[in-house]
């Protein structure tokens, strides 16, 4: 039994630091959506081995017990007191690695939506979302996609009425950034200073995207203090964009459109100088069935 699942990129549309636990984990606000740049993640039980093989399209990702969705794999079966299958996981990915636009969360999240079908298991989102949070603070989120506030470190999720209707151009600079240090560069600057993400919130839930998008925020772009970060926003702006900013702690830059005609030319002209570019719209949920035959929409760039 195999089953293809995407599982769609996400972007923060608001994210500040507000303090640091002493177990050393951060407390955050943030906003999270869901957008139409997918991984396909083939899940196939095999036999009764309880081996676990992964492979990837990048070279770069790890295929062992420390990539994600082999972590997805052991835990769900863990949880589930399921005699352990031979499970093969094949990732195709399209959504940058490094790019603060958990990759690797929602990859973990198709395998767990996988073999809860598989298995027919029939674990509820809130169960899935419990195992994903052992995976990492994202996980949780990429279970439901969708429009969503989190707090506490990334794990409090309050669902938002859908994003208003829109566009992102999405640019994937050469450079990448450590998530370590950029925490490591936040908690020099400390946290005395905390940003609401209250108006933004409530542009998102009066369905107003040019609102939404001029009350983007990010504490880390202003911990990186990147020039090239600054200069793409600055070329999506004189592009037409409704707003920009860098997602999570980087690399990925985004602009949000109300206008596709806009949008395109915005990734034509930064397509002069970046590989990695892509349009994208919100999407409402997290990882689903691929169709037999389907393709991916209209967002491979």
């Amino acid at each position: 039994m195999k089953m293809t699942v995407q599982s769609p990129a996400k972007i923060n549309l608001f994210l500040d630091i507000t303090g640091k636990r002493n177990d050393g984990y951060h407390i955050i606000n943030t906003v999270m959506q869901s957008v139409s740049l997918y991984d396909d993640v083939t899940v196939t039980l095999e036999n009764d081995s309880g081996d676990i093989r992964l492979s990837c399209s990048k070279d770069n990702i790890p295929c062992d017990s420390t990539n994600t969705a082999y972590k997805a794999a052991e835990l769900f079966f863990e949880h589930t007191g399921i005699s352990r299958k031979g499970v093969s996981i094949k990732i195709k990915k399209r959504i940058p690695s490094q790019a603060g636009m958990a990759g690797g969360s929602t990859d973990a999240a198709a395998v767990l939506y996988a073999l809860n079908e598989l298995t027919d298991s029939r674990l509820t989102k809130d169960e899935l979302a419990e195992i994903g949070e052992k995976i990492g603070a994202d996980v949780p989120f990429c279970v439901y996609g969708g429009t969503m506030s989190a707090s506490g470190i990334g794990t409090i999720l309050s669902p938002l009425p859908d994003m208003p209707d829109c566009y992102f151009v999405i640019v994937m600079p050469d450079f990448r950034i450590s998530t370590k240090q950029a925490y490591e560069s936040s908690d020099r600057l400390g946290y005395d200073t905390v940003k609401s993400m209250e108006p933004l919130v409530n542009a998102v839930c009066s369905g107003n995207a040019a609102q939404t998008a001029a009350l983007l925020y990010n504490k880390f772009e202003e911990v990186a203090d990147i020039e090239e970060i600054g200069h793409i926003k600055s070329a999506m702006l004189e592009a037409g964009a409704l707003g920009a900013l860098m997602t999570g702690s980087g690399s990925a830059v985004f602009g949000v459109f109300d206008d596709r005609e806009k949008a395109e030319e915005c990734e034509d002209r930064l397509r002069k100088q970046y590989d990695e570019i892509f349009i994208a719209e919100p999407v409402r949920s997290g990882p689903r069935q691929l169709p037999t035959g389907g393709l991916i929409g209209s967002l491979l760039g």
